[in-house]
């Protein structure tokens, strides 16, 4: 039978207590609570959930977002939905996203493809293309690139 006396802490040692802010300075978190200064962000019940930008308009809904089966075409690339009108800049790629149905068989080219939204497509007799665009260098890597081949056309 177990007795209160009779326990023994976790392998690896016991359970770490909850550290205690706001209780004077000696404790190295007194004062603020290391929370800093004032502000939004000092305040008890602050917005600091994932995605919140201080009031702004979130990256998640200022991003649009477009139905398949209501574009009615048979097959997506970016050229087609600039054309129709459903995408406005086309500097930014395509990402494909699972959400929704979709009932006819789209062939669709993108930059990415979601697991859902690939399974989705082949499930309803589509084809996924993936675009793969290569990065650009950067002018550190440029010039990493220009140091190499002067050295090279040196050396013959």
């Amino acid at each position: 039978m177990n007795e209160l006396t009779r326990l023994t802490p976790p392998a690896g040692g016991g359970v770490k207590e909850k550290k205690r802010v706001g209780r004077g300075q000696a404790s190295g978190q007194g004062k603020t609570a290391g929370r800093g200064g004032k502000g939004q962000k000092a305040r008890t019940g602050n917005m600091n959930f994932i995605g919140f930008e201080g009031g702004q308009m979130p990256i998640q809904r200022r991003i649009p977002k477009r139905d398949l089966e209501s574009l009615g075409l048979a097959e997506v690339d970016l050229d087609k939905l600039v054309e129709s009108g459903a995408v406005k800049v086309r500097k930014h790629g395509l990402k494909v996203l699972g959400d929704g149905e979709l009932t006819k068989a789209v062939s669709v080219k993108a930059n990415k493809f979601s697991a859902s939204a690939r399974e989705k497509i082949e499930k309803a007799g589509g084809k996924v293309e993936e675009i793969v665009i290569t990065p650009k260098a950067t002018p550190q890597q440029r010039k990493k690139e220009e140091k190499k081949a002067a050295a090279a056309a040196k050396k013959a």
